[in-house]
């Protein structure tokens, strides 16, 4: 019989990645800092940020489901993604696999609009604003929840380093001042919103700073995948 503890240590998250080059930071998914548990990454040749975010290009979804599969064989627990978009692949990929499959923070939408009064918005925090469409939503089960949406492809810092790829050295301070006038305009100007959720999955580590300066209650990847991993290693209480 495993015991609790070999359990909890053979319990590893993987994670579907986009072909990106930029430093990630703690708070970011692909930094291995960022949990207390063990995570193991796929990079998904080809899978660059226009064509996951900007272009929804179907050819990759083959190449996801090799690299869910390939992850599945290398033993993980569970498998999630380090781009919310890609949400639009979550029926296939969990379908290609046997572990449980989470591509998008966005899963956690109807979850996060459930917990809130019938007149309260979920707001969204986006890489690009214009490209999240009724699809997305409608993909998890989210098409009918009222949101209010931020994003930030016109921001500088996001748009060069993040988006086109222009230069592997993030200025950490420049793309927080970013986030946090996204998520603070977001805030004013619906009064309504009970909750955030970060799509994007290299803004999580402003979470706390976004929390501190809106204070919502705000759900990500991370907060998603600590879940997850929470529900693969369950101990006993008490004892």
């Amino acid at each position: 019989m495993t015991s609790e503890a070999e359990t909890k240590r053979d319990a590893v998250i993987g994670v579907l990645c986009l072909e990106t080059s930029f430093t990630k930071i703690p708070g970011h998914i692909r930094n291995r800092t960022t949990f207390d548990f063990p995570v193991t990454y796929k990079v998904v040749e080809g899978a660059t940020p226009e064509r996951v975010v900007s272009q929804a290009d179907p050819s990759l979804l083959e190449p996801f489901i090799r690299a869910a599969r390939e992850l599945e064989a290398q033993g993980v627990a569970a498998i999630t993604g380090a781009c919310g978009f890609l949400v639009l692949f979550q029926k296939q990929l969990a379908d290609a696999v046997t572990v449980p499959l989470y591509t998008s923070s966005l899963i956690q939408l109807p979850m996060v609009h459930r917990m809130l009064r019938s007149d309260q918005k979920v707001g969204l925090l986006v890489a690009k604003k214009s490209s999240l469409t009724r699809r997305h939503l409608e993909a998890i089960g989210g098409e009918h929840v009222p949101v209010c949406v931020a994003g930030m492809a016109e921001q500088p810092e996001f748009r060069e380093v993040m988006l086109e790829g222009r230069r592997v050295e993030l200025d950490v301070d420049r793309l927080g001042r970013e986030v946090l006038s996204q998520a603070e305009k977001l805030a004013l100007d619906n009064p309504d919103m009970g909750a955030l959720v970060i799509e994007c999955t290299d803004l999580v580590p402003f979470a706390h700073a976004i929390q501190a300066r809106i204070g919502v209650p705000v759900f990500d990847i991370v907060t998603l995948t600590e879940m997850v991993y929470r529900s693969l290693t369950r101990r006993s209480f008490g004892g």
